[in-house]
């Protein structure tokens, strides 16, 4: 990896992590009791800013500093004990959602298909998330009563409105960013999201 590319994967890491504890930071963001993390929004930027590969380490990255024990998931925690938290598939699926969205729009460069590759990365996020929370609850984690799969799913009502408006500024966002700084300079030679 050239040496800007590290910098780069390092810069989203951080943002990442930042994101996972902005509530730490910003105490009054949370409404009705679910925190307006910015976690998801930089990992999906990621994949559409840094392109398929790079946004794939980043997240990969981020996953790995959090489960040898970093500070950097949510409520500052870390720890291999994560990998049994209920909600640490939506780590993982940063990997995946990073990935697909930059292989996106390493098809097409509008702003409509940066906003489809941002949607569709979230949608990913969702479903693999969700999916292991039940999956956790269900077979290693102690569920509440009256837990079903259905509930899981309606536990993911409240922040899908902020997630589907932070999903729509990240495409509109990393076009930006495409059309304004990265088809210049260092940044072009790099053939970010190529």
């Amino acid at each position: 990896m050239k040496t800007i590319e590290i910098t780069l994967v390092s810069m989203f890491v951080v943002l990442i992590a930042i994101g996972a504890n902005i509530t730490s930071i910003i105490p009054f963001a949370v409404v009705g009791g679910v925190p307006i993390t910015l976690q998801t929004f930089f990992a999906v930027l990621s994949g559409l800013i840094l392109g398929s590969r790079l946004g794939a380490i980043t997240t990969s990255v981020y996953a790995f500093m959090g489960l040898v024990g970093l500070p950097v998931f949510a409520r500052f925690s870390g720890g291999f004990g994560s990998l049994l938290s209920p909600t640490f598939g939506f780590i993982l699926s940063f990997i995946l959602a990073a990935y697909v969205g930059g292989k996106i729009i390493e098809k097409k460069k509008t702003v409509s298909w940066y906003v489809f590759a941002s949607l569709v990365a979230t949608a990913i996020n969702y479903l693999f998330g969700t999916n292991w929370m039940y999956f956790a609850y269900k077979f290693w984690a102690d569920a509440p009563d009256g837990f079903s799969y259905g509930l899981a799913w309606l536990w993911m009502l409240p922040p899908l409105p902020k997630d589907i408006i932070l999903a729509v500024v990240a495409g509109i966002f990393a076009h930006r960013m495409r059309v304004s700084i990265l088809s210049k300079g260092q940044f072009k030679k790099l053939k970010l999201g190529a």
